[in-house]
């Protein structure tokens, strides 16, 4: 198993990618902890693990509120011992223009996509350090390289959440800690539904849309990031670090 006796924190884990992740990590011996706003999905996905004989707790938790991050880790090592992995992977979907996106909009999806993601890493990092290093995954997108029309507040998100990849690479390859991003093409999730509706359009019309910029032919599907994810957070991405791992069907090839 390649997270045997691991410790993960994984954000946005009630649903999508971030449950698909959890259920993986699980799979391969981490005990995991799942963090989500979505206490009923995330208690959900808990109990599936569990099922499966799996080590997991769950944690409703407001990545963007700092003092419920720190509460978040402090819980993980007094309920599991320590921490050695955290996914960022908890997001808000806002789309728009520079003319559309209110100051509300900036400060909701600043303070999940970006904030949220450095909060988690600083509480987390010192914990991983005590256990001699470990590994980070933040779950960026296709957009953290292409543009996209009225994608700006969503799209400046994952732009910046790669840059903060570099700089926590850079910072903290001196406490053994690997810093990788891993990057979603378009993934049939739950906020593929919402994007739908957010256009006016039926999901099955948004997945001809999206189907027809990915060199392969489809969306992808949940566990096919969990897989790329897991790979980031095992030893077998140990000379890894600093880098964009791209997972989106071909669409940034072209």
């Amino acid at each position: 198993m390649r997270l045997q006796n691991r410790i993960a924190v994984i954000t946005g884990a009630a649903s999508g990618i971030g449950a698909a992740t959890a259920i993986r990590f699980a799979e391969e011996g981490a005990a995991v902890c799942l963090a989500d706003v979505d206490s009923e999905g995330g208690q959900a996905v808990a109990r599936k693990i569990e099922a499966a004989k799996g080590k997991v707790m769950f944690r409703e938790v407001d990545v963007s509120n700092e003092t419920q991050v720190k509460g978040l880790m402090d819980s993980v090592v007094q309920e599991f011992g320590g921490l050695d992995i955290l996914v960022n992977n908890a997001a808000v979907f806002l789309y728009g223009t520079v003319e559309t996106t209110t100051a509300e909009d900036w400060d909701r999806i600043l303070g999940v996509n970006v904030k949220g993601y450095a909060f988690c890493a600083k509480h987390a990092v010192p914990h991983i350090r005590r256990r001699g290093g470990g590994a980070i995954v933040n779950v960026g997108s296709v957009s953290s390289f292409i543009a996209q029309p009225q994608f700006v507040p969503y799209s400046t998100t994952k732009g910046a959440i790669m840059q903060l990849t570099r700089c926590m690479a850079y910072d903290h390859a001196p406490d053994h800690i690997r810093v990788n991003c891993v990057c979603p093409g378009a993934i049939d999730t739950p906020a593929t539904l919402r994007h739908a509706r957010s256009v006016g359009k039926s999901k099955e019309q948004i997945v001809e849309d999206l189907k027809s910029v990915h060199l392969i032919k489809r969306l992808g599907e949940p566990r096919e990031i969990a897989n790329a994810i897991l790979f980031a957070a095992s030893d077998e991405a140990s000379f890894m670090t600093g880098s964009a791992l791209m997972v989106d069907g071909g669409w940034s090839a072209p």
